[in-house]
């Protein structure tokens, strides 16, 4: 590969995380991006990987262009790059040139990939070394180290560049139907990505859509049919312990500070590769479970003097659900109040009534304007936040205006009167923005 990269889009998630890795294998990275603080920027900065705004004359001769997947000729970068006639690959194309130059794991579903990467990355960073690309913006390599861990996404089905050699599979259901026909193409896209394992599947057998695609395979979940099987399942305010059965003989105990039945299914995952396939002891595991802390913008807490603020990446109808069960398991005696951010006209008109049977698991529910960025209100007449609102026992309307402004504190006062309870921040786009202007009010009422 060649020696310098620009990134456009670097504070993607994603290309976050490819810069951070190419940065770390010894290649000089830089990248632009929007002005406006996104979480996926504070690695970059740590390494001191520059980071402009878009400009035609942060292109040069010399630069290998790496562009983000929404970004072409009406980018002002892109088209100096073509000028150029310089090298540009999209994100899905580089990385697939990564992951043909070690032995490869890609953690694919449609949902819990990212912890699921992020937690076999940590047992592995710890014991024998690993590179790694997690989809929350983290990215790590040494280039002593053989095995890279990272996160393949189906949108699009840019994961069908990837050939790794080995998968685990978390499930399949419905997402991005702004681009999937229904679920027979979504099924039919990961059918085809994992026949690009050289070596292992792993996948939970307890989802029916991946049964229904897969015949061979380490199997995990809690039905008994699976190799590796689920039991002894406890749940409570301190985190979730369970035992694993291998083909019927006891594994061990293990206990992880994460919260759910979804957060043992993607560590049984992490336990399966990390042990069988890479013959970490369990007793390193066991002590590496403990240490987690989580990927970032999943279920992240800050305590304010008894009020939970809880940030989370859930987009869809079944992360929403799991992430409001999640934060019953920990705070059983709390108030849940869930704030829902949408980002696409498509998903909402689609699933409104599943977002609201998932919501109603809150005391009390505020949703968001649908404020996208691949799609136009325009074409979406009769959606809005109110196809929610009016399915939901207690919803409210949350407008959030220019949320991005960071002297805007009004739109949140709403959420100020919750004290003592657990309030939810759900979206893939910047709901933690609403997050942190509640934390900075509620603060302010404490000095």
């Amino acid at each position: 590969m060649d020696m310098m990269f620009h990134f456009i889009g670097i504070k993607g998630s994603g290309m976050s995380s490819l810069a951070q890795v190419l940065y770390d294998l010894g290649y000089y990275v830089q990248g632009s991006d929007v002005n406006h603080h996104l979480y996926t920027e504070e690695n970059l900065r740590k390494k001191k990987i520059n980071i402009y705004s878009f400009d035609e004359s942060n292109i040069k001769k010399g630069f290998t262009i790496i562009a983000g997947n929404v970004f072409n000729e009406s980018n002002v970068e892109y088209k100096k790059a073509i000028d150029l006639n310089l090298k540009i690959y999209k994100y899905p194309e580089m990385l697939a040139k990564l992951v043909n130059k070690f032995n490869t794991l890609s953690v694919t579903g449609t949902h819990g990939k990212t912890t699921t990467t992020a937690l076999i990355s940590h047992i592995l960073n710890n014991t024998i070394g690993v590179n790694y690309l997690i989809g929350d913006g983290t990215g790590h390599a040494n280039k002593n180290n053989t095995r890279f861990i990272m996160e393949a996404c189906e949108f699009k089905r840019v994961f069908l560049h990837y050939y790794p050699n080995d998968i685990i599979i978390t499930n399949i259901g419905l997402e991005h139907l702004d681009y999937y026909k229904d679920l027979d193409d979504i099924k039919d896209a990961f059918k085809e990505f994992l026949s690009h394992a050289s070596n292992n599947i792993i996948a939970c057998g307890d989802d029916l859509n991946i049964r229904s695609i897969l015949d061979d395979a380490i199997f995990y979940g809690y039905d008994k049919s699976n190799n590796v099987v689920i039991k002894n399942l406890i749940l409570d305010e301190t985190g979730s312990s369970f035992d694993l059965y291998y083909n019927n003989n006891l594994l061990d105990n293990f206990k992880v500070n994460l919260y759910g039945k979804h957060m043992v299914l993607n560590a049984t995952a992490a336990i399966v590769y990390t042990h069988i396939i890479c013959n970490i002891s369990l007793d390193a595991i066991k002590s590496n479970l403990l240490t987690f802390e989580g990927a970032k913008r999943r279920f992240k807490t800050t305590d304010i003097s008894g009020t939970i603020l809880v940030d989370d990446y859930a987009h869809n109808p079944i992360e929403i659900g799991t992430v409001i069960d999640s934060a019953r398991q920990k705070y059983p005696n709390k108030k849940i109040i869930s704030v829902f951010f949408e980002n696409t006209f498509s998903r909402t008109e689609k699933f409104y009534k599943e977002y609201a049977e998932a919501l109603n698991k809150s005391d009390i529910v505020y949703v968001t304007d649908i404020l996208s960025d691949r799609e136009c209100k325009e074409d979406y007449p009769n959606v809005s936040p109110n196809l929610i609102i009016d399915l939901l026992d207690n919803g409210n309307y949350l407008n959030i205006g220019n949320f991005i402004d960071t002297n805007n504190f009004d739109i949140v006062k709403p959420l100020k009167n919750y004290k003592n309870s657990v309030i939810i921040f759900m979206g893939c786009k910047e709901v933690y923005y609403l997050k942190e202007k509640l934390e900075i009010l509620l603060k302010e009422e404490i000095c």
